[in-house]
């Protein structure tokens, strides 16, 4: 059986002038990359305002586990479906982070025989984007530090800011440090740390923003220290904004690939889910709607974290709407919140399926009743599942009124989707009741109770006086309008990620309040979340390396 990125290098891929012109793109409005990756201009994607939108669908998943669900592949597969059925579509996705790549997960670009390409490319650098956003970042922080060692004009209390410098790789030894040590040269040291890419602010606002103009401005309200007295000093106080987006100018130009089947797919941008609202840009989503009759794009982790998230700061945010909702499902998975260890999970055992199907169940009923949205449960297929076992979940999935289908699109690509695709296709013609999950008016504490309570099945959410005080600070100053932007553990719907299945009455607690003013979220860390993840005892990094030939081996 070939690896991943054995299927990937087999590929024949299209020139990207051609996959652009099969959607409408000229070859003048490109910058390529290379034969097989291009940005697309700015001025072509404001040229599009005019133009219909196309179907908008959603790809998100059961809760992460160790056994897999596949929601990148899905999304890929459904894609090349809709094209094999005859449907113009477009898949949009986030660009890899080096950190997962090296670390736990390997490569993000889909898998098997429903992946885009160039694998290698889009997995290790590919266009620069995340190198920009990080020299934006740090731009901001050294002149930060410049400006308190040029005598402090405006004020910062060394004790109070809040602004990291970030590398996109998971380094645990950069996440508390001590800077400007060697004496009056150096500056003044203060304790300091790193967060990786992903979780950086101007991610967020890179994803967000919907033209230079709006890039500049969030970049220019970004909160970066506060003075004795509390008061906030904004990026623009350093005069930062300008310089930062002049290295982010070209990066915001949307990533036009292909998949293996040569269809077009933008992948641009990544926000951490567990951390971040972690979907793709908003730029690339609206550019692929105008060009495309359908557009498949994908949410981070489960339907409670990426999806919520989607909905409830995207959505909200660009004035985007889905259609339709794919809910990706594994046999295997649902068998783990069932409560089997990962070694046992490729056994038939319908009763670990049935007792794990409360995880699916649980979002099923958040996209339908909470987000107002139809669904459809992809059943990712492995090569174990019995017929037994995947009976008992379609029959399952009826009950609760969300059609379930059989998906092969891994081992055969598009035409292992059909079915699917053709679901998707009868439940976007149909009205839906589409709605947030939360009134933007609700005060900060009640949109996060609300979050907590309707999508997590929690009892209540608590906080300590420091924190409570905090959120009531920063809705006294302004920001109560802003959305929530929960970073929790994505394993679980509580914030105990060895908590499985679907648990309920559980508190959630929230340990600390960030503000991303430029983002235009208000983030509250519940439970155990780094935002500067370690490598793992054996990370993915050992398993990469380049062959005699020049080839890339083991990247997934």
């Amino acid at each position: 059986m070939l690896s991943d990125i054995e299927i990937a290098q087999k590929a024949t891929m299209k020139k990207i002038q051609e996959v652009a012109a099969s959607i409408g793109i000229p070859e003048d409005e490109l910058e390529p990359y290379g034969r097989y990756k291009a940005k697309v201009s700015l001025g072509f994607v404001d040229s599009l305002k005019a133009k219909k939108n196309g179907k908008l669908i959603l790809v998100t998943a059961i809760s992460p586990t160790p056994a897999g669900e596949g929601k990148t592949t899905t999304t890929v597969g459904l894609g090349d479906a809709l094209n094999h059925i005859g449907k113009k579509a477009i898949i949009c996705l986030r660009e890899p982070s080096l950190g997962p790549v090296f670390g736990m997960k390997g490569g993000a670009a889909g898998g098997g025989y429903a992946q885009v390409v160039p694998m290698e490319d889009i997995n290790l650098h590919f266009t620069g984007d995340f190198s920009a956003i990080a020299l934006a970042n740090n731009l901001l922080a050294a002149l930060l530090d410049n400006h308190i060692n040029h005598g402090n004009e405006l004020g910062f209390d060394v004790r109070r800011i809040v602004w990291k410098r970030v590398v996109d790789m998971n380094d645990r030894a950069l996440r508390d440090i001590t800077i400007a040590l060697g004496g009056p040269a150096n500056g003044y040291p203060r304790q300091d740390g790193f967060d990786i890419v992903v979780a950086s602010e101007i991610m967020a606002i890179f994803c967000l923003a919907t033209s230079i103009q709006d890039l500049k401005a969030r970049i220019g309200k970004i909160v970066v220290g506060y003075t004795k007295d509390q008061k906030p000093i904004l990026a623009k106080d350093l005069k930062a904004q300008g310089a930062m987006t002049a290295l982010l100018k070209d990066a915001l130009l949307p990533n036009l690939v292909q998949t293996l089947e040569n269809n077009a797919a933008f992948i641009h941008g990544g926000p951490f889910a567990n951390i971040a609202h972690g979907c793709n840009s908003v730029i690339a989503t609206q550019t692929a709607l105008k060009l495309g009759d359908y557009v498949v794009t994908e949410a981070g982790f489960g339907a409670d974290l990426g999806a919520e998230k989607f909905i409830d700061i995207k959505c909200r945010k660009s004035g985007l709407r889905p259609n339709a909702v794919v809910i990706v499902a594994t046999i295997r998975a649902l068998k783990y919140h069932g409560g089997m260890e990962v070694k046992e999970v490729s056994k038939e055992n319908v009763e670990a399926l049935e007792k794990g199907m409360v995880n699916l169940e649980r979002h099923i009923h958040n996209i339908t009743v909470h987000y107002g949205l139809p669904c459809v449960v992809a059943i990712n297929h492995r090569t174990h599942d019995t017929e037994a076992e995947l009976k008992v979940l379609v029959a399952r999935c009826e009950v609760l009124g969300a059609k379930a289908v059989v998906s092969k699109h891994w081992a055969e690509g598009g035409k292992g989707a059909v079915a699917l695709a053709n679901i998707v296709v009868e439940m976007c013609e149909k009205p839906n009741n589409f709605k947030f999950v939360y009134d933007e008016n609700m005060p900060l504490w009640d949109k996060m109770k609300t979050i907590a309570t309707k999508i997590y099945g929690a009892s209540d959410i608590t906080a300590d006086a420091k924190i409570r005080g905090q959120i009531k600070r920063l809705q006294d100053d302004g920001y109560g309008h802003y959305p929530i932007c929960v970073a929790k553990t994505q394993y679980s719907f509580s914030t105990d990620p060895q908590l499985r299945g679907a648990p309920g009455n559980h508190v959630v607690t929230i340990r600390e309040v960030r503000l991303a003013a430029g983002a235009e979220f208000i983030v509250l860390v519940c439970g155990d979340v780094m935002t500067m993840p370690g490598l793992p005892k054996v990370p993915s990094a050992n398993a990469i390396d380049v062959n005699d030939e020049g080839k890339i081996v083991g990247l997934f």
